[in-house]
């Protein structure tokens, strides 16, 4: 698995992952941009709803913040969603730098497909983090018992949608990764995303890891 860790991030030596990861990141952060702007005329309009007066400054101040906000709590959730559109390029992409065999034998699903599963993917983790979240207030007294919660949920739902990546390609047979390597994957993932900076990169060197991963025989020990 540490093999693996290592040859994803010197996949981003390659031109074309590179290219992805750009990609990606200026997706990711059009997103949040654009989460802004739509907060800033919905509290603008709120405001002046409520008729107080307002000359844009506690709405853009409010925004600001919720955005923030929004970008603790849902950046796994549109970063995944944006890597999903690009998935099949990525895998490409390292499938025949290191993997020219399985890249012959692989079908890439294509863009219809990874839009798809992007929607289900973005549709599951909000569902199954609605459904924990009365986990995560209970333990909120024990103090790391929610952080704890939250990474194990999340790990779970990266690690099954990275390895639904490689299965649209190349099958159950060949693409499934057992589970303990999985929530490892998983984990991983998701604790990078909790890092500034670091969680542009987690989504595309993710993607990498688990290709690596199920190709070079960790998946299935």
């Amino acid at each position: 698995m540490i093999q693996a860790l290592i040859l994803s991030f010197q996949s981003l030596t390659d031109r074309r992952v590179a290219l992805l990861l750009v990609k990606v990141i200026t997706l990711t952060l059009a997103a949040f941009v654009l989460i802004g702007i739509g907060l800033w005329f919905g509290l603008d309009a709120f405001f002046d709803w409520l008729q107080l007066a307002d000359d844009g400054t506690w709405s853009a101040l409010l925004s600001a913040a919720l955005s923030l906000l929004a970008a603790v709590l849902l950046f796994r959730v549109v970063a995944v969603a944006m890597t999903w559109i690009f998935a099949d390029d990525i895998i490409d992409a390292v499938e025949d730098r290191h993997y020219p065999h399985h890249a012959d034998t692989g079908k890439r699903p294509g863009l219809a497909t990874g839009v798809k599963m992007a929607i289900r993917s973005v549709i599951r983790v909000i569902a199954y983090n609605l459904l924990a979240l009365p986990v995560y207030v209970v333990l909120l007294f024990t103090g790391i018992g929610t952080a704890i919660a939250f990474l194990l949920v999340n790990a779970l739902l990266l690690g099954r949608d990275l390895e639904d990546m490689l299965i649209a390609r190349h099958g159950q047979d060949h693409g499934s990764i057992r589970k303990l390597p999985r929530l490892l994957l998983g984990l991983l993932g998701t604790a990078g995303m909790l890092v500034p900076v670091l969680n542009l990169f987690v989504p595309v060197l993710a993607t990498a890891m688990a290709v690596h991963m199920v190709h070079s025989g960790v998946a299935k020990l």
